[in-house]
């Protein structure tokens, strides 16, 4: 493996939503939304358990009514992931959802009424140990806010969110996370960076309604990446006109890339030229279809000549470099003397694969149990 120096993290409180750690420290929370009607209680399931396939570890629901909030209850029911209930303005429907074993709710307090309807749903987060997420965004500030800097910019996000973090302060609340999205990346990007010096709650990432999967993804790695290199951020989503499943692989690219969360194979694979000798591309495509249930951290490096590939293989978990009809293979940067048939390249490197990471798994489990006794 490549070295680096790990990046410093800020300092922050942790809350928990439902069993997951948030903040001080903790593994960075990948979430994504479900795009299905509330009320569609099997569509909304079947996304969620979708979701949790590929890793999620929160998801967020809208809750817009009291017939969501109702279906909201069956729903918790048939998941194991924690749910965060998106609300707003009807505190009613924050109070019902938290009867209904919510893990987390997103409801800004300013916009849910007077002082003694946001004391009822704070009251009753803290009763039952529900954090809240106040969730800014740049496009629907406060038309105080609007009017007073003429567009959004990074100084109206923060002032917005500081907004709410004063209403819970005042109710000696501080079991909450804050976001302060934004669709252009350096507005949020800024804003994130004023919020990170005056608060110590967690901070939850995301540019939103980034756009489709192409650019959507681009730009949130782009702000993202800027930000969690910089040690800012807790848990993120990338927001995606796309299935929700994407934002999920996405968001655990991103953290793998930047090597802080390593979850599922990370592909090292060559852009092709003339020189491959085999379809390096056809074998990525396949593999990343065929091995998305693998969780176990490893660096798979797919190289179609022998230019890059010797290099690329030495510090992979396994690595092939292509070779005439037969291409040369590595397992832990030592080259084997068993080759791959350039034909049967994707059916053999499967079953390496499979095969590696069902050892590591097992190592990991001696070593944790040693560690136990």
């Amino acid at each position: 493996m490549h070295n680096q120096a790990p990046i410093t993290r800020r300092k922050s409180t942790r809350i928990y939503v439902g069993k997951v750690p948030v903040g001080d420290g903790a593994p960075i929370a990948v979430q994504s939304m479900t795009n299905t009607r509330t009320t569609d209680v099997a569509a909304t399931v079947a996304q969620i358990k979708a979701l949790e396939r590929v890793g999620v570890d929160i998801v967020r629901v809208s809750v817009p009514t009291m017939d969501a909030a109702e279906a909201f209850k069956h729903i918790k029911q048939q998941v194991n992931v924690p749910l965060v209930a998106d609300i707003h303005f009807d505190y009613r429907i924050a109070l019902q959802v938290a009867e209904y074993g919510v893990d987390c709710l997103r409801i800004n307090p300013g916009n849910i009424g007077n002082e003694s309807r946001i004391r009822s749903v704070v009251d009753c987060a803290r009763d039952k140990n529900i954090p809240i997420r106040i969730g800014v965004n740049g496009g629907s500030l406060e038309k105080d806010l609007q009017e007073k800097y003429g567009e959004p910019t990074p100084q109206a996000l923060l002032e917005s969110a500081m907004r709410h973090v004063d209403i819970l302060d005042r109710l000696n609340f501080d079991q909450f996370k804050v976001s302060v999205k934004a669709s252009d990346v350096f507005l949020a990007v800024e804003s994130y960076r004023l919020l990170a010096k005056q608060i110590v709650q967690p901070l939850h990432l995301g540019i939103t309604e980034a756009g489709g999967m192409r650019s959507g993804s681009v730009k949130s790695a782009i702000g993202l990446g800027l930000l969690l290199s910089e040690g800012i951020g807790d848990t993120l989503r990338i927001s995606l006109a796309a299935d929700p499943v994407e934002e999920v692989k996405v968001g655990f690219d991103i953290l793998k890339s930047l090597r802080i969360r390593s979850r599922g194979i990370n592909f090292i694979a060559c852009p092709t030229c003339s020189r491959q000798e085999f379809d390096v591309i056809g074998t990525v495509n396949a593999l990343e279809q065929r091995l998305e249930d693998i969780i176990t951290p490893m660096d798979i490096s797919i190289i179609g000549c022998v230019v890059n590939g010797p290099g690329e293989a030495l510090v992979s978990t396994l690595g092939v470099t292509g070779g005439h009809n037969k291409s040369g293979f590595y397992e832990d940067g030592v080259r084997q003397r068993e080759r791959f048939d350039n034909e049967l390249m994707i059916d053999q490197l499967e079953a390496k694969i499979r095969a590696k990471a069902a050892l590591m798994d097992q190592s990991k489990r001696i070593v944790i149990n040693h560690l136990e006794k």
